[in-house]
């Protein structure tokens, strides 16, 4: 069974409460105000939406630059003059607006706050007896409030924090004096707490997820259980625990064979979450778990390793589950917070989540029970040839709506553009495993004939990933950017100096094509509009110019081919935006990275406007409305370009008060 709602007694219950609460208007949860964004997505159900309006098809192409501000305020390191600090240009950060006052985690992870119509710093955090060293940008901070006032969530290194948003002192009476310390708890093969992800604060918790390391994973069989943690946004106390990997006693231990759930870890939510706040559940989106490329060790589904779990926010106690790959070989990490959707299909409401994957699927599920809104059939897929590894036989592919990037590799995809570029091509993948999506990694064989392991597509940074998508409320259209971005899943006999796994993951080499282009056709970046409605895609259209430019390609005069990159989307009610990552993100292809940040027609994909920056985007764009003007705030970064936080505006004689929300 691929997705199960769980009785009380297992975790969880849908009783009356649920009931009468699934009763209540589809649109009561979004209290946020239109003019703001409270929420790292706009609002806890990650929907990168905002109603506002004044940036339009008819004004867009003014956008200028209206203020800028670097990834960390010179003032905090001005004390640290003389003292080697290394500072990424990778800047995950991004802002949240209340009350006119824009909060960021900055380059060393600390809290700044700043004006919302110039960007001027207000306060910044105060580092702790640790100064700011070792300390890296976060991709953002969490706010709450009640009657009593607010307090801004925060965390760096091993910490979380509770600040005083007006001030930016710690809240007193929030832990050991406004900070909780994230390393109690943890077991010994995870010293120290880490997370580069968004706190979710959601009815009166703060949950938090955790990051492992790669080559933690891809060493040992063993590893700490990525377990997700909640505290009481008022006094620090930890709230509740949940298993990833279960423990003794819990459900899902029998998809583990030979009692692996012992010893495997990881299976963390190292992205970021969501919430229904009418429903009071929380969306966590799993990940692999040790080794995410061999589980000869682990046989078995491995539950709750890439899942969707629905959680009651207040106790955590599990309501549902679904697993959207099997016994994970792939790295095929749910990357992305699961989109709370309201749709009408058939002529019915459903109160729908939506998770956009690497493997390029949208698995669609009523939030309330986890059962799918269309069949997501069990198909086959290969087996594996790796000796002691049993790969899951079939694995979930919805019926609706359609993958919305390239799934699998045949001769028909490889680059065509030329036959003598289609021949290399072919040359090239001669020497590798090729098969359809869920085609798992492969031995490299070094004879004259063998080997050098299987094309994984979408490679294990997508498809989609951590920039997710965006949904418009109002039309119920899914706007998904994605990547063609094949990857080899590679595997060599383990050796007991440095590993006890019997296979471990080789070069993960992002294969290239004939003379420096891609290896497969194009787009190489795409946006998708699904309309979840009828779970059908509306158009695609591809994402930047790619590689036409080329010395073999430009003679040939060819239309956009997109920017293999992580592309960050925006909606609004007249526009949707869609900015290019940048290089430097971590993993980009050497033909990926782009610096052009563009609106489209929401109906037809057709550019309307677009502008080149000085960096590609290495943070996701938000908007607001502050006196009457409306801003796009983004992160910016490049290998030769600082990082930092731009922000877009029209000209203030071109705003006016008809850009408020209606």
């Amino acid at each position: 069974m691929k997705w199960r709602t769980l009785s009380h007694a297992g975790a969880g219950v849908l009783g009356l409460t649920v009931l009468a609460l699934c009763a209540i208007s589809m649109h009561a949860q979004d209290s946020t105000p239109k003019d703001e964004w409270r929420y790292y997505s706009g609002d806890n159900g990650a929907k990168k939406y905002s109603p506002l309006d004044q940036i339009n098809k008819d004004n867009v192409a003014k956008l200028r630059v209206a203020w800028r501000r670097p990834h960390i305020d010179p003032d905090l390191l001005a004390g640290y003059q003389g003292q080697a600090l290394r500072l990424s240009n990778n800047f995950r950060s991004t802002p949240i607006m209340v009350n006119g006052v824009l909060y960021a985690s900055n380059a060393v992870g600390l809290a700044e706050a700043f004006d919302a119509g110039t960007g001027k710093t207000l306060w910044l955090q105060k580092p702790g007896p640790e100064g700011i060293r070792g300390g890296t940008s976060n991709r953002g901070v969490a706010y709450w409030s009640d009657a009593s006032g607010g307090r801004l969530l925060t965390h760096r290194n091993q910490y979380l924090y509770a600040l005083d948003p007006k001030t930016g002192e710690p809240v007193a009476d929030f832990g050991d004096g406004g900070r909780v310390d994230l390393n109690i708890g943890l077991g010994p093969l995870y010293p120290m707490y880490r997370w580069s992800s968004t706190p979710l604060v959601v009815r009166d918790v703060v949950v938090m997820g955790s990051s492992m390391a790669d080559q933690d994973s891809a060493s040992r069989m063993e590893g700490e259980p990525g377990d997700v943690r909640a505290y009481d946004v008022r006094t620090g106390k930890l709230r509740w625990t949940i298993h990833v990997v279960p423990r003794e006693g819990e459900p899902g231990t029998e998809t583990w064979d030979d009692e692996s759930w012992r010893y495997t870890g990881a299976g963390n939510v190292w992205a970021l979450m969501s919430a229904d706040d009418e429903l009071g559940y929380v969306y966590l989106p799993t990940t692999s778990v040790t080794n995410d490329m061999y589980g000869g060790h682990r046989r078995g589904n491995n539950l709750y390793s890439d899942c969707i779990i629905a959680v009651e926010a207040t106790t955590g106690k599990r309501v549902w589950y679904f697993q959207t790959v099997h016994h994970d070989l792939f790295d095929y990490d749910n990357p992305a917070a699961p989109i709370v959707a309201d749709i009408t299909v058939g002529g019915r409401k459903i109160k729908a989540v939506v998770q956009v994957t690497k493997q390029s699927f949208a698995y669609v599920l009523d939030r309330v029970t986890g059962k799918p809104v269309w069949p997501i059939e069990e198909r086959p897929v290969p087996p594996s040839t790796v000796p002691g590894e049993k790969a899951s036989p079939t694995q979930p592919f919805p019926t609706r709506p359609p993958a919305f990037d390239r799934q699998g590799v045949t001769i028909d995809d490889l680059i065509d553009f030329t036959p003598e570029l289609r021949a290399e091509a072919i040359e090239i993948v001669k020497k590798y495993v090729t098969g359809p999506v869920f085609t798992p990694p492969s031995v490299v064989d070094d004879g004259p004939t063998g080997k050098k392991g299987s094309i994984q597509l979408p490679g294990s940074v997508g498809g989609a990933d951590w920039t997710g998508a965006a949904f418009d409320p109002e039309t119920g259209m899914l706007y998904v950017p994605s990547m063609t971005n094949p990857f080899v899943s590679n595997l060599i006999p383990g050796k007991g100096t440095e590993t006890n796994l019997l296979y471990r993951a080789s070069t993960r080499e992002l294969i290239q094509g004939p003379r420096g282009l891609p290896l497969m056709k194009p787009p190489y970046g795409r946006i998708t509009a699904i309309d979840l409605n009828r779970g059908e895609q509306a158009w695609m259209v591809p994402n930047g110019d790619g590689p036409r430019n080329h010395p073999l390609l430009k003679d040939l005069h060819l239309p956009p081919l997109g920017q293999a990159v992580r592309a960050a989307p925006l909606v609004t009610k007249t526009l949707l935006f869609v900015s290019e990552g940048d290089q430097i993100n971590v993993r980009t292809p050497p033909t990926g990275g782009g610096r052009k940040f563009r609106a489209f027609d929401k109906a037809t994909g057709r550019v309307i406007w677009e502008t080149e920056l000085e960096a590609g985007t290495t943070g996701t764009p938000i908007t607001y409305l502050y006196k009457g003007r409306q801003f796009i705030v983004v992160a910016i970064g490049g290998l030769e370009h600082p990082a930092e936080l731009i922000a877009l505006s029209l000209p203030a004689t071109d705003t006016t008060a008809s850009g408020r929300a209606r």
